[in-house]
């Protein structure tokens, strides 16, 4: 049976008005080296913001751990606050470094700092999601994060393991863990806005979960938004009252079926294709029959890598983020349907390294975001029989992406923990100053259809499509999307309805971010080469692959 379960409401004018928490400004100063790498100029703060805002007269407060990373052209006209999504994921040990930092300055036009916290119930913040307190339970909760489709009664097994996880949580979490919800950190993203001592204004760029959070906040505070930018978009309404965040995997096949077909396109730079004729069609049955061989027949490559279902299938998930890792994965399969087995474990080591010590580290992320999933999700479902329809449904939506976080939705069906605030109005909103959506024509994990459908309720907004693959606009290196994201942020421009950016690094060609920002702002401006890995705050979000 699925249930709606009330939450507690509130006046959104008043809270609107409210005042903000003491009237000091923020200190900065230098940052814990260890905590906030960074290869360009940082600072730290903290600010102090109320543990629980519908505690009006307590005292009790939280620290939020502030990371500002220096615009390069002075003076610098404002502050843009990011999040890069999840949820769950972490900002401060990410947006300092490059080419992280490289990319945002080019698509914010060099002339903004950029703001980061560590959201609650994350690992970097003070009340961190932390559910699990010995090493045995942890081992067991990370290789439990497989595709449920390894095998017939794994579904079964993901049920159970999603009442354990809820059960954990509420008994080590019941101080703090109904302190953890978009709406809450939305109230303390507006704290940080009123800390600065600019103008009062929002502006705010958020990634994948992070429109979530974005698309909450301009509706609990319309009247405070300068300028917005919501890329890769994750439909809110399901994300808050569905099952399962289905319209996310709407284009993760025809992405999967895009590795192939840009592979046959560009045979010398794609091994998958190299030095035969065959079609894009026959490469992709040959993947998917590799998958269900390895259900029952798991190779090895080495002492150390097992390549299984679950491992090679959470690599090409995991490869979907970003069409820049498509080479490497191409070299990887290729081998596999080959028997080239002997090279790959050195392969496997620099991507998958064997040195994993923390184990608490390597599930911190997962936790975190059935944390605030969860908690923001409104719909429980009591039965296992129920719960079935919802991943049938999945399954159907996407063959690839479809079996790859049933553990989060069997988690979130059975949550045990109450936030003290979620939110639970619509998405009819009128920012004071339009909000601009991006979404990339082939992103398999948010479809260009959410960012159109979540606009259709901006009023004044605009999308704009990028013609790239990969999950959010800064998986497809584009001068126009520089141009474009530059000019909003700089004057509010928005790019005429119906503007799409073309892509200036075609599938499998080795071009970077790097070599587009160099193009528009000259030789010499970026330097570092992004890697293979997913946008920042979404490392970890899925099982480090081939490990066992």
């Amino acid at each position: 049976m699925v249930s709606f379960r009330a939450t507690l409401q509130f006046s959104f004018l008043t809270l609107s008005l409210a005042q903000p928490y003491g009237t000091s400004t923020l200190q900065w100063g230098p940052c814990n080296e260890t905590e906030v790498p960074s290869d360009v100029p940082v600072q730290c703060s903290t600010l102090l913001v109320p543990l629980d805002y519908t505690e009006p007269n307590s005292n009790e407060t939280l620290q939020l751990d502030l990371v500002k990373v220096l615009a390069p052209v002075k003076p610098s006209k404002g502050s843009i606050l990011f999040n890069f999504g999840g949820p769950g994921g972490t900002a401060r040990n990410e947006i300092g470094i490059n080419p992280i930092a490289e990319e945002l300055f080019a698509l914010t036009g060099r002339q903004f700092d950029l703001v980061a916290f560590d959201p609650r119930g994350t690992a970097g913040s003070k009340i961190p999601m932390s559910c699990i307190d010995n090493e045995y339970d942890a081992w067991s909760y990370l290789f439990d994060q497989t595709p449920t489709n390894k095998s017939d009664v794994d579904l079964g097994d993901k049920w159970a393991r999603g009442a354990m996880i809820a059960d954990a949580c509420l008994k080590t979490q019941n101080k703090t863990g109904s302190l953890i919800s978009s709406a809450f950190v939305a109230r303390d993203m507006m704290r940080v806005v009123d800390a600065l001592g600019e103008d009062g204004m929002l502006r705010y760029w958020g990634f994948s979960y992070g429109t979530t959070l974005g698309a909450t906040i301009a509706a609990m505070f319309p009247d405070r938004i300068e300028r917005m930018i919501l890329d890769g978009v994750q439909n809110p309404h399901e994300y808050y009252h569905a099952q399962s965040d289905f319209q996310e995997w709407t284009d993760s096949d025809k992405s999967f079926s895009a590795v192939f077909t840009g592979c046959v396109a560009n045979r010398e730079n794609c091994a998958l294709a190299k030095g035969n004729n065959k079609t894009a069609e026959e490469l992709e049955q040959a993947v998917w029959d590799l998958l269900d061989a390895l259900k029952h027949e798991p190779l090895t490559a080495g002492p150390s890598y097992m390549l299984d279902y679950s491992n090679v299938k959470g690599f090409i998930v995991q490869s979907l983020y970003n069409s820049a890792s498509w080479p490497v994965l191409a070299m990887i399969l290729n081998d596999i349907l080959t028997g080239q087995l002997d090279d790959l474990p050195h392969i496997l080591e620099v991507l998958f390294p064997l040195n994993v010590t923390d184990v608490f580290a390597q599930i911190a992320q997962p936790q975190a975001l059935e944390g605030i999933h969860c908690s923001d999700n409104m719909v429980r479902t009591e039965k296992f029989e129920d719960f079935v329809p919802a991943v049938e449904h999945m399954y159907n939506t996407s063959r690839i992406f479809g079996d790859a976080l049933v553990f989060l939705y069997a988690a979130c069906a059975q949550w045990k923990i109450e936030p003290k605030e979620r939110y639970t109005g619509d998405f009819n909103v009128k920012t004071k100053n339009p909000v601009l959506f991006i979404g990339n024509s082939h992103d398999g994990l948010t479809p260009l259809v959410s960012a159109k459908n979540v606009s259709s309720t901006f009023e004044g907004s605009v999308v704009l499509e990028v013609e790239g693959y990969g999950h959010a606009s800064l998986a497809a290196p584009s001068a126009c999307t520089i141009r474009t994201t530059s000019a909003y942020w700089l004057n509010g421009t928005l790019p005429p309805e119906g503007k799409i950016c073309e892509l200036d690094a075609p599938l499998y060609s080795g071009i970077t971010w790097a070599d587009v920002i160099n193009k528009v702002y000259g030789n010499g401006t970026a330097t570092a080469k992004r890697d293979i890995s997913p946008l920042p705050g979404l490392r970890g979000l899925l099982k480090t692959p081939f490990l066992h």
